[in-house]
């Protein structure tokens, strides 16, 4: 790189992450908090109990997730390693929150991001849609929020796009192959999905090794390496099975009021994910046919093609995921950028007169930020949060003690037991009864219809509002 593409990148990473920074302590209840609460919760109970790796506990002692009862509060999914980090960065610095850690963790790792975009695009294609590209993700509202959450997908991101670069600078470097495995194994681990970008490691063998690269003990050994670390801990978490959610249904399925519906390849697929996720939200519309006309530029190499190919299979294998959850799609992120980047600067630098060069341009602009506002209706919403939700929780909070467990009436979302910093069960999930007998203290509901029943089975409501009751057990 040169010296001017050093100053483009450091004015990229500044502006993504003041963009970044917006509401960066607000309490943890805002979209999608019940994932963001199970994985803060994972790290507070580091904090409080030791960094237990082995053992990651959230603060869900229920069946709901996994069907089984879960006394120890268990929390087998990812490995935590995304949990740990900010967890240790709370202990090293309490005076910042460990909420806002989290997001400080996640945020650090988009940039990573933006600036391994910004490399690989200006080698593989040109500066401009390296500059396009890596801004799109610094600016685009939803880049910018899923950016800034609690949620390991940005950190696996990152580790994976470290990876992809340490062997696309020398694959035969052994250090560089070395590191690109540790990387690799890391990302593999903070997140399993991270195993669908294996398709730009191998494009990059490829391109080394040719055909011959079938003859390379290297490259098996590359794979072989990279997901033995999750392979064993996949394996280890098997003896823990009440802390294991049910994950089949996200290939092909969908929850809804009525139960799981099955969307596999269904239109209702193609319309949630493409229609009103990549074109509406993430693209907020017309900046989508940047994306399109990126997409079949003709390139030298195929490099970046693996990474969207990498990223449409990963959206084709979960399908039920990516559409029951909107973070999903971060992991498709840079891809779409990077395309959008290189659409954009296929339609400037076209080969035109001067004023229709002149015109273009201008358009461009106008599409892109025409394109943001859009896209910024939508996801300013996310921001948002209930401030009765975390007035319920200061209530809950002074009411018990912090050893109780207790009930929160929420379907299932932990969020109102994280900000109460109390342990128990997200939902009503047994007659009142028998959770009594297994050890709850409390129940706290807003639903009228359990309020009284509650009261009709002689239960002491030790607080009551327009808002929330809560009953002693």
């Amino acid at each position: 790189m040169k010296k001017i593409d050093y100053l483009i990148l450091i004015f990229v990473i500044i502006v993504a992450l003041a963009l970044r920074l917006y509401k960066i302590d607000i309490p943890l209840a805002d979209f999608h908090s019940w994932r963001q609460a199970d994985t803060a919760a994972v790290a507070r109970n580091f904090v409080r109990g030791g960094f237990d790796l082995l053992h990651p506990r959230y603060d869900d002692f229920s069946n709901v997730q996994s069907g089984l009862e879960n006394p120890q509060g268990y929390r087998y999914v990812e490995f935590p390693i995304y949990n740990a980090i900010f967890a240790a960065l709370y202990k090293l610095i309490p005076s910042i929150s460990l909420e806002i850690w989290g997001r400080i963790t996640s945020i650090f790792f988009s940039l990573v991001v933006i600036a391994i975009i910004y490399y690989l695009t200006l080698k593989e294609f040109n500066r401009l849609a390296a500059v396009f590209a890596s801004f799109i993700y610094a600016v685009f509202p939803f880049f910018v929020f899923f950016s800034g959450v609690i949620l390991p997908e940005t950190t696996a991101l990152a580790f994976s796009f470290i990876s992809i670069l340490l062997l696309y600078l020398n694959p035969s470097f052994w250090l560089f192959y070395l590191l690109s495995i540790v990387f690799m194994a890391t990302a593999l681990l903070a997140k399993p999905p991270a195993i669908f970008f294996f398709l730009s490691i191998l494009y990059i063998f490829w391109l080394k090794y040719r055909w011959s690269l079938i003859k390379k003990p290297q490259v098996y050994a590359y794979f072989i390496l990279s997901a033995l670390p999750l392979a064993l801990w996949r394996i280890y978490m098997l003896k823990y099975p009440e802390g294991i959610p049910a994950a089949e249904w996200l290939l092909t399925s969908v929850n809804t009021g009525s139960g799981l519906q099955e969307i596999f390849l269904r239109p209702a697929f193609f319309r949630w994910v493409f229609q009103e996720r990549i074109n509406n939200i993430i693209m907020g519309g017309l900046a989508t046919a940047f994306l399109v006309v990126g997409g079949f530029v003709k390139q030298k190499k195929l490099l970046l093609h693996s990474i969207l190919a990498s990223s449409v299979i990963y959206l084709f294998v979960f399908e039920g995921g990516n559409v029951q959850h909107v973070y999903y799609q971060t992991f498709i992120l840079p891809a779409v950028a990077i395309f959008a980047g290189i659409g954009v600067s296929f339609v400037i630098l076209i080969k035109r007169s001067f004023l229709a060069t002149i015109i273009s341009t201008l358009t461009v602009f106008v599409i892109l930020a025409f394109s943001w506002f859009v896209s910024y209706y939508t996801v300013k919403d996310y921001y948002g949060y209930s401030t009765d939700l975390v007035q319920e929780a200061k209530i809950i909070n002074s009411l018990t003690s912090p050893g109780d467990l207790v009930v929160t009436d929420t379907t299932g979302d932990t969020t109102l037991l994280y900000l109460s910093d109390r342990k128990g069960a997200p939902s009503v999930y047994e007659d009142p009864l028998v959770l009594a007998q297994k050890g709850y203290a409390y129940i706290a509901t807003s639903n009228s219809g359990m309020v009284a029943q509650l009261k009709k089975d002689k239960f002491t409501n030790i607080f009551e509002n327009d808002k929330l009751s809560i009953f002693k057990l």
